[in-house]
């Protein structure tokens, strides 16, 4: 072998028969996953597997995104802040892979996403009920969006129970009086199916925690997190205004939204809003 010559031989102790065991294909169960990228155009246009990979990977991790706020809800419902607080790290990360995959996307042109944008038809992203349940969990909770997932009924059930359920910001405010701190009534006995909006009742709740970091340091890492949560969810939303409105400008959407226009009114959503305001509180 020659200085310029790589090879790695293969172990004798790895698998090559897999007739009777499972192989990663397998516990992937990738012959379904693989096979589910079905372009419509005809004749297919190049582009479009692009489209649908994009939008069906972002599917995969709001599944995973909702996965681990479920469980951050009920492991603050337990007292358990410190798990609770793992899980939301890796929605963190998840969130900026998120939003990093715009960056391909946005490599489609406008020209290549017109040569198959008819063949959407009336689908959107817009319509995608893991990013209402993940929206529904972090406290933007519109019983209008119900309706348009009332043609399944697992879905609308799945919806109307989140819609229905305390977030995670109301199990973090209910732990945070159980740890001492003087969460009002009203906010803890509050009608859950109602949109998050600012209570500035609990500002002096979060002013204390601010200024006494050392004796309240789990609850000032909490909130932390939780702001980190929502600039991370901004950052998505404007990335994706901004590659729409790369791709296809004032075009409406596809869904019948007003498309760059209805995007951006979401910048203006916020899940946790006292800990924005807060902000002009300290140290004053």
């Amino acid at each position: 072998m020659t200085s310029g010559d790589y090879f790695r031989p293969l172990e004798a102790s790895v698998k090559r028969d897999f007739r009777e065991a499972m192989s990663y294909g397998d516990y992937l169960r990738l012959d379904l996953v693989l096979s589910a990228q079905q372009p419509l155009s005809d004749p297919e246009r190049h582009d479009e597997l692009l489209f649908i990979v994009q939008h069906q990977v972002t599917e995969l991790w709001l599944k995973l995104m909702l996965h681990e706020l479920r469980e951050v809800r009920s492991l603050l419902a337990s007292n358990d802040l410190s798990p609770a607080l793992k899980c939301l790290a890796r929605v963190k990360h998840i969130q900026r892979t998120l939003a990093e995959q715009w960056a391909v996307l946005a490599t489609l042109t406008p020209s290549e996403y017109a040569e198959f944008r008819s063949y959407l038809q009336s689908s959107s992203g817009f319509q995608s009920w893991q990013y209402r349940a993940v929206e529904f969990i972090l406290g933007n909770k519109d019983e209008q969006m119900l309706q348009v997932f009332s043609d399944d009924p697992q879905v609308h059930e799945l919806l109307t129970a989140l819609y229905e359920e305390p977030t995670v910001y109301d199990e973090f405010l209910r732990l945070m009086h159980r740890l001492g701190h003087p969460i009002p009534d009203a906010i803890l006995h509050r009608d859950v199916r109602e949109r998050w909006h600012l209570h500035p009742s609990l500002l002096p709740v979060f002013v204390d925690i601010y200024d006494h970091t050392k004796s309240h340091w789990r609850e000032y890492e909490a909130c932390e997190t939780l702001v980190d949560v929502e600039d991370n969810f901004q950052l998505w939303r404007f990335r994706h205004l901004k590659t729409v409105e790369r791709i296809i400008g004032s075009k409406s959407g596809t869904g019948g939204s007003s498309g760059v226009p209805f995007l951006r009114k979401a910048l203006d959503l916020t899940f946790f809003p006292e800990l924005y305001a807060v902000r002009a509180e300290i140290g004053e």
